[in-house]
């Protein structure tokens, strides 16, 4: 019986070493406690790293010492080598919580401010923290600053980019004045230059931080709130005076929270309009302290997840087995519930990311539903006893209605005494990065990125040989190549035949220049070392 044991252990141990492939892992060292908030994918699949840390070395502009915290950015390409590094300095602490890849290239940074004007810090502080915007390029530089805030401390927790090349940015503000509680959730809408246009100021009596937003396809968003507070009787009324922005020719608005809370802790969901204006909310939790983390957009609505530490109560359904356990919430588009799962991996659960796989435009059928499956990431910290998969990163896939398909722990390269998941990001090809970080000792937190081939994963993906986008294009396009190689040829021709453009490629997305053809139609042709090639039509406008 014990060999048999032994032989089941070996078989699966072999079929998890088989279907997982550590691409590349680039560990970024420190002698501090640095923090990782999040890894943000561009449109040529490079990848930007993003967090707060304590500089080692001197700043070399006036030979001045930060005496905080900075906004980090560290940008790697497809292989995982740093392409370029650079930091955000105030005079005190600056904490990088969200960033979001522009439409136009480049990104826009989130984060609390400390610090008042000096270093790199062009605006003076508003009073307490406040929230900072930092827009660059593709290449770091700095495009333009915004710092919103009042007298009140507020804090940065998401950002979106929004259809119109806007965007909106949503925080939490401490015992504001025209508040509801002691902790409220602000959204500020924003134009592609900084410009503030509304603000809108969400609460009930108590608590409520917002955790996430994302884009919804109507130009709206939604807001997840780990909310501690119960309704609140008001009007909504609308006020006129400053906002964040002290801009003041834009109304700051003001909507209580209007459903009860169940415990300690609740999941608030909150749907925005484009215009910023609440069109319909719901509060979802137990007896105990439920936390939402994250949330994701289906074909049948949205995905909301989180820890739960509550047994079935209020309106949960699904009970806890131990510590907290992984509570998904599926609502359609009008913020009902369709169903609710629960999941566990012992000691304390934490969810940190939720990717969802769809299915492509060639395979879809009418009235199908169109996403495969949801991936989502995290890690599990050790409370009391330590298990052998505690403290390190894991991955579940579920389907459309929350069933598992099947669970790992990421086997890398290294594995130190405490690692917590901060982001998991799924590429076009069906690879995986992870990025978190890993602790050798308390106070010394080295940022750990990933990049993870799964079979599983891959199998789901489904890819076309050559992919090109924007089709038709004005002046960059992306050359997408489905299958596996080690170098490539892309060829640019005319429709005559004649050669226009060649480069070679390491990359599964790489970038052309059109900025010089005439309008019309041109043939793209690939080839790789592996002699398979492909070949698709773009049209130059």
């Amino acid at each position: 019986m014990k060999k048999l044991y032994m032989s089941a252990f070996l078989i699966c141990t072999a079929a998890l070493f088989y279907a997982q492939d550590v691409v590349w892992q680039k560990d970024i060292k420190s002698s501090t406690q640095d923090f990782l908030s999040q890894v943000t994918t561009t449109i040529d699949q490079q990848y930007l790293i993003t967090g707060s840390s304590i500089q080692s070395k001197k700043l070399t502009s006036d030979n001045k010492q930060n005496n905080g915290y900075d906004f980090h950015l560290v940008k790697l390409n497809q292989q995982g080598e740093e392409v370029w590094e650079k930091y955000f300095s105030g005079q005190n602490h600056d904490f990088l919580s969200a960033t979001v890849a522009t439409q136009e290239g480049g990104f826009l940074l989130a984060g609390t401010s400390h610090s008042g004007m000096g270093i790199d810090k062009k605006e003076a502080s508003k009073g307490g923290s406040d929230i900072g915007l930092i827009r660059i390029n593709e290449f770091g530089d700095e495009l333009w600053q915004k710092t919103l805030g009042t007298a009140q401390d507020e804090e940065a927790r998401s950002v979106i980019q929004t259809a119109d090349f806007g965007f909106m940015v949503a925080g939490n503000v401490q015992n504001a004045a025209n508040g509801f509680g002691s902790k409220d959730v602000t959204v500020t809408r924003l134009d592609k230059n900084g410009k503030v246009l509304s603000e809108i100021i969400l609460g009930g009596r108590g608590l409520d931080e917002v955790e996430k937003m994302i884009p919804t396809p109507d130009g709206g968003a939604l807001l997840g709130v780990y909310s501690r507070s119960s309704e609140f009787r008001d009007t909504g009324s609308e006020s006129h005076g400053s906002g964040s922005g002290n801009e003041t020719s834009n109304p700051v608005s003001r909507k209580s929270k209007s459903s009860p809370n169940f415990g300690e802790g609740d999941y608030w969901v909150i749907k925005l309009s484009k215009d910023n204006k609440v069109e319909w909310e719901n509060n979802f939790g137990g007896k105990g302290d439920d936390h939402l983390r994250t949330m994701a957009f289906t074909s049948s609505g949205y995905i909301i997840g989180g820890e739960s530490r509550s047994e079935r109560s209020g309106n949960k359904t699904v009970g806890i087995e131990e510590g907290t356990d992984i509570w998904l919430i599926s609502l359609n588009t009008k913020g009902d519930e369709q169903w609710q799962k629960s999941y566990n991996f012992k000691n304390r659960d934490i969810l940190m990311g939720m990717n969802v796989i769809n299915k492509s435009q060639d395979s879809r059928t009418k009235n199908q539903d169109l996403t495969k499956g949801i991936l989502l990431g995290g890690y599990t910290q050790a409370e009391g006893r330590i298990e052998a998969d505690d403290e390190t990163f894991w991955m579940l896939y579920i389907d459309n209605n929350g069933n598992e398909e099947w669970r790992k722990h990421v086997k890398e390269e290294s594995r130190k005494k405490e690692e917590r998941l901060s982001d998991l990001k799924m590429n076009k090809d069906g690879s995986i990065v992870l990025a978190g970080t890993s602790a050798e000792e308390l106070g010394k937190e080295n940022w750990k990125i990933v990049k993870l081939g799964d079979q599983q994963i891959d199998q789901l993906i489904e890819k076309q040989n050559i992919k090109i986008y924007p089709n038709p294009v004005s002046d960059y396009a992306y050359v997408e190549i489905g299958f596996d190689f080690k170098e490539a040829d892309i060829v640019l021709y005319d429709m005559g035949g004649r050669q226009l453009q060649s480069l070679k490629t390491k990359n599964k997305v790489t970038k052309i220049n059109t900025q010089n053809l005439i309008q019309g139609a041109y043939l793209i042709v690939v080839k790789t070392d592996t002699e398979k090639t492909a070949n698709a039509k773009l049209i130059k406008k």
